[in-house]
């Protein structure tokens, strides 16, 4: 109870405390041992989709967003920190704030189907995912087309198994493709202004190192996965994240090219 509690307000550890009739010392304690259990259990409830659920996910995202063969949304969002003592500047992102950059890919359903948070507020979308072990697996295990594929930004390097909108739409397929993909996307956004909703803590600045924050934002993770299999219902659905990270556009290869105007030109 003194672990949710801290997960679902962000409040200082001696105020929970003090409104259940307990010593600081016994809620800190609370809190790591709840999220320790907690990631102990991590591949039981943040899992890559079986070949069913890849099935699924793609007929249900063509269905409600009318982009075809999209397994998972793939974003960032930026959970703020107190200034470490240790390499406070890598922390800091684009808006000035020192914060931990998470990424995410979401289901059609709002679960994480795979999260890392681990790394530093500065740190480049591009980069989390380009050293990401989803993205390793997907390189080894991504044949084509129909294995599916993520959506990303255009923060993102546009790939065989990520597939980013157009920066400079050229007709009129290209810019219904962006507008399909920026609905189908956006999922991702809900995803974490849901989450951010039931977990205040990641709204509010986590007053704790950068390492036991990463444990924090990995349980409420998991909490927001447990409660969608539970059929916890979500509220505001159209809530968006309004602290997303900050995107730049990708500039390099783009390899995914051939595949996403094959999309445009079979489906737009």
């Amino acid at each position: 109870m003194l672990a949710l509690r801290f997960y679902a307000s962000g409040s200082f550890m001696e105020v929970i405390g003090d409104t259940m009739g307990l010593d600081k010392s016994t809620v800190c304690r609370a809190i790591n041992n709840v999220t320790d259990a907690l990631l102990a259990n991590k591949d039981r409830f943040i899992k890559w989709p079986n070949q069913e659920e890849i099935v699924r996910s793609k007929q249900n995202f063509f269905a409600r967003r009318g982009f075809p063969g999209v397994i998972g949304c793939v974003d960032g969002t930026h959970v703020r920190i107190q200034a470490p003592s240790e390499e406070e500047a890598v922390f800091v992102n684009r808006k000035g704030y020192h914060s931990i950059n998470v990424q995410a890919i979401c289901d059609h359903e709002g679960k994480f189907i795979n999260i890392n948070a681990r790394w530093p507020g500065s740190t480049h979308d591009s980069h989390i995912f380009r050293t990401s072990d989803v993205c390793l697996f997907l390189e080894g295990n991504h044949h084509g087309v129909e294995d599916g594929y993520l959506l990303g930004d255009s923060g993102y390097a546009c790939s065989r198994f990520l597939i980013t909108p157009y920066l400079h739409p050229a007709n009129p397929s290209e810019e219904a493709f962006n507008a399909a993909h920026c609905r189908t996307r956006n999922t991702i956004e809900r995803v974490f202004g849901w989450w951010k909703r039931r977990s205040h803590v990641l709204h509010s600045e986590i007053k704790m190192k950068p390492a036991k924050v990463c444990r924090i934002i990995g349980a409420c993770a998991i909490l927001h996965n447990i409660a969608l299999s539970l059929k916890e219902e979500m509220e505001d659905e159209d809530e968006q994240d309004n602290d997303p990270a900050i995107h730049l556009a990708y500039r390099g290869p783009e390899d995914g090219r051939a595949i996403r105007n094959f999309i445009t030109r079979t489906y737009f």
